[in-house]
């Protein structure tokens, strides 16, 4: 195929964007308490709806949001960013792939498509297009995205950063040079709600941290880099002060785990009268029989001593068509009027 020919094909494959939802422009509330006089999974959403209710009533309660997968790029970005804006969330937990190839890399104006056909994905490779099930992101747009976070690691002083530190530093340039308003990366920044990313350089980030780290290293120069050990032991500080806390999950893998060991990383440093997550909510598809984290329940991580067994709800269901009815339902509730702001990020000033 020509140039001209291998463009025009590359338009029309992204000529679709994905419209993110937005939580605040329909009322879930009635749908919700239909569901519970239901059974099976509608049931369970509403027991868990009405579970970050409770978590959002509840004037002790810190609430962790926790996110793995890729329900950012299918639709529910803004309904994230909301949750912060909202004062619905108190800290985030997330893959780097949630928080650098989706919400950063849409924070500097690109876009997630939908895939209204999907062709050999040879050919898809061939016109820098890059797949996610139904969803396509413009592989150039995403370098773009290596190179920014290249750029912001340049003008940071060389030395060690928790992730968290590092992903302030990415909201910050996107209150000065984003552009999207309903970014989770800014809003965290401007809201003072600290963002952990466990596995940070497993996304995007990873290019530009290892060229920014080569690139030093040739020209003999020191070079930051991101302290893993920092995030475990922030994330606990944040849980042995914040006393009570509640855990909403979607998805799970690292971002689960991470934020599950902190009552036991508080008891390893003396603090024995830490509190077990007292309420926890996750949404999943993974299969219970698998033996991996993801898909293992709730019930399970009480014998860790991790989570309290009394107020923990399991949803099996793809994250995307569910969630939006959850956040919605709370949103319209209105807990989060009357909830005081955390502002955990301070702490770490």
């Amino acid at each position: 195929m020509t140039d001209t020919t291998l463009s025009n094909r590359k338009a029309e494959l992204l000529s679709t964007k994905v419209e993110h939802i937005d939580i605040t422009s329909f009322d879930a509330r009635p749908i919700i308490e239909s569901m519970g006089k239901m059974s099976f999974t509608s049931r369970d959403l509403a027991r868990a709806t009405g579970i970050y209710n409770q978590m959002l009533a509840d004037p002790d309660c810190t609430i962790c949001l926790v996110i793995a997968g890729s329900t950012s790029a299918g639709g529910c970005m803004d309904l994230y960013a909301e949750l912060v804006r909202s004062n619905m969330v108190d800290c985030v937990i997330a893959t780097g792939a949630t928080i650098v190839d989706m919400d950063f890399f849409e924070g500097l104006g690109h876009q997630h498509y939908q895939a209204l056909e999907v062709p050999d994905d040879d050919t898809l490779r061939s016109l820098y297009i890059d797949r996610i099930y139904d969803t396509y992101i413009d592989e150039e747009q995403l370098q773009d995205c290596d190179f920014t976070i290249n750029k912001i690691a340049n003008e940071l002083e060389p030395h060690a950063y928790s992730s968290r530190a590092f992903i302030r530093e990415m909201g910050r340039y996107l209150s000065q040079h984003g552009k999207k308003d309903n970014s989770l990366v800014k809003l965290a920044y401007e809201h003072d709600v600290p963002i952990f990313c466990p596995a940070f350089v497993d996304s995007s980030a990873g290019f530009g941290l290892v060229k920014h780290q080569v690139d030093a290293m040739k020209a003999g120069k020191p070079y930051m880099m991101i302290d893993a050990i920092a995030d475990f032991r922030e994330l606990t500080d944040i849980k042995i002060q914040a006393g009570t806390t509640g855990l909403l999950m979607i998805g799970g893998g690292v971002p689960k785990n991470f934020v599950q060991d902190t009552v036991v990383c508080a008891e390893i440093l003396g603090h024995e009268d830490v509190e077990v997550h007292k309420y926890a909510v996750q949404i999943t598809v993974a299969d219970v029989r698998d033996g991996a984290c993801s898909s293992s329940t709730l019930q399970e991580a009480a014998s860790w001593g991790k989570v309290n067994t009394g107020i923990e709800q399991m949803v099996f269901a793809e994250a995307g068509s569910v969630m939006p009815l959850l956040a919605s339902d709370a949103y319209h509730r209105g807990h989060w009027k009357t909830r005081a702001k955390r502002a955990w990020g301070k702490i770490f000033a």
